[in-house]
Formats: C-alpha cells, sequence, structure tokens
C-alpha cells in the first residue's frame, strides 16, 4: 500500500509503501519510551513540487515512478493509494484521500503506540491541535488563518538571520532575554529587524522566535481543552532541536517526540490505504 504527503514546511512529497503481509524491517525508536512500533516501510521517496495543482500531481507521480523503481513493480501493483495533505484532491491515481487531520492522528497513534493523545502538528502552512481518545479524533483546533507559529514563520525569521530554520532552533537553545510580542508574521519580522538592529546577540533573536511559536502552539492547545492523555509533536519541525522543549516547559507537560514523526500523517494515509486493501 502507498500513502502520499505534503512535507511540512517544504515543497517535497514523500511516499511510503506498505506490503499486505509484510515483515518488519526497522524499528521505529519511541524518544519518550522504550516500546518500539514496528514499521513495515517498504520504501519511501521525497521529491520537490511546487504549490500549483499540476505540479503537486507532476511531483507525486515522481515520487510514485521512484518508489515502483526501488521496489521493481508497477504502479497498478499497489490495491490501495491514499493521498493526504492540502494538495490530496490533485492527485489523480489515489484510490481515496483522507484529511490530514485523520492521517496524522492515526500516524502519532501509530508512532507512539498509544491510542490517546494530543497531537500537536506545526506545520509549514498551519498548526493543528487534535485531541484523540481510543485512538479516534475527538476534537480539533486549526491556526490556518496566519502563518504566526507554523513552519513558513520559522522559515521566514531563518532567513532574516541568514541560517536554516534547523539551525535557528539549535542557535535558539543558548539564548534568552529577548521577545517578540507581535502576533502578525509581518509585525514579528519587523521586530527582528529591529533586535539585529539594535544589535542583539543571534542566539537571543532566535530564541525569542522560537519562544513566540512555542507560546502560539500552547496557547491554542488550551484552548482545546480535554484531557487526552500524553502530549505529542509532529510536523516538520518536532525533530528540531530545542522547540519540544520551549513547547514542553509552557505546557507544563513533556512534548513526545518520534524519529519518524515529521512523517505521521503520511504514516497514517499508508494505514488508511492498508485497511482499504484488505
Amino acid at each position: 500500500m502507498r500513502k502520499r504527503e505534503r512535507l511540512a514546511g517544504s515543497k517535497a512529497y514523500r511516499l511510503r509503501f506498505e506490503a499486505e503481509k509484510p515483515k518488519p524491517l526497522s524499528k521505529l525508536r519511541h524518544t519518550e519510551s522504550a516500546a518500539d512500533a514496528l514499521s513495515d516501510v517498504l520504501a519511501d521517496a521525497v521529491l520537490p513540487a511546487d504549490e500549483t495543482e499540476e505540479e503537486e500531481n507532476v511531483g507525486a507521480q515522481a515520487a510514485l515512478e521512484t518508489v515502483c523503481r526501488t521496489l521493481h513493480i508497477e504502479p497498478d501493483a499497489f490495491s490501495a493509494i491514499v493521498a493526504t495533505g492540502y494538495g490530496r484532491n490533485n492527485i489523480p491515481f489515489a484510490t481515496r484521500t483522507k484529511t490530514e487531520i485523520t492521517c496524522h492522528a492515526r500516524g502519532a497513534c501509530f508512532l507512539h503506540g498509544r491510542d490517546d493523545l494530543l497531537v500537536i502538528d506545526i506545520g509549514g502552512q498551519d498548526t493543528k491541535v487534535i485531541g484523540v481518545s481510543g485512538g479516534a479524533v475527538q476534537d480539533f483546533l486549526m491556526n490556518d488563518k496566519c502563518s504566526a507559529g507554523t513552519g513558513r514563520f520559522l522559515e521566514i525569521m531563518a532567513n532574516r538571520l541568514g541560517m536554516r530554520p534547523e539551525e535557528l532552533c539549535t542557535l535558539a537553545a543558548r539564548g534568552g532575554g529577548a521577545s517578540i510580542s507581535s502576533i502578525c508574521t509581518v509585525f514579528a519580522e519587523s521586530e527582528v529587524v529591529s533586535l539585529i538592529g539594535q544589535g542583539a546577540p543571534r542566539e537571543d533573536i532566535a530564541y525569542a522566535v522560537v519562544d513566540s511559536i512555542a507560546g502560539k502552539v500552547v496557547t491554542q492547545a488550551k484552548k482545546l481543552g480535554g484531557s487526552y492523555g500524553a502530549v505529542c509533536l509532529t510536523g516538520g519541525l518536532c525533530q528540531t532541536e530545542y522547540l519540544p522543549d520551549a513547547i514542553a516547559e509552557k505546557l507544563g507537560a513533556p512534548v513526545l517526540t518520534h524519529p519518524q514523526g515529521r512523517f505521521a500523517g503520511a504514516i497514517g494515509a499508508a494505514l488508511a490505504a492498508r485497511r482499504l486493501s484488505r
């Protein structure tokens, strides 16, 4: 089975394929637990794609062909293909589409071996907080009207500092004492420019950026309310240094991450495809 997801924070597609009765090829290690989640992933591909409908289709098609070459099979060998993410309706060869809410919830539960989770997904275009109980989505909130608190926000601020987003997060761990008060990305960028002009240390500016993202995410999580057990982070920023710790500190609770957490939505779609093929 195969699933495709738009990578958070980047113009790329990732395909993951699973066999119907596979032997585990690798172990996905839970960063907060001794328990292991067995992965059935046989192949994957990540390729760039623009945001237009035509380019989304071309990118996904190219990724599918790459995986087929890796597995030495034809595309019609897959019994089910599930597409997710913002471009999911632009993939003509998909058997079914699933929302990223459903897929991130399912993928997070699989990776962490839990049925009750508060899933925080910091994507490139939005931030989602998903309450999962008994393995099913109970409630969710999305910040999709402004890029503040998203991967795009981090990317813009990192560009201002002349570094990559992951470098900014690493640098932030050594900073402190600075803050960004604006909730709008445009005004927040102006504050960063002002801090640069004042000669503020780069690590302090980086700290202010990450602290701003963490604050917005935690505010969103608290608005959702409810009690969903453990908190986990998915999306393109879940493996960055310091950000998970910053969120945990403001939330007052541990935040679980996973080495494959950035692909939780893609994995959730693959699991949906598995169900369709049975």
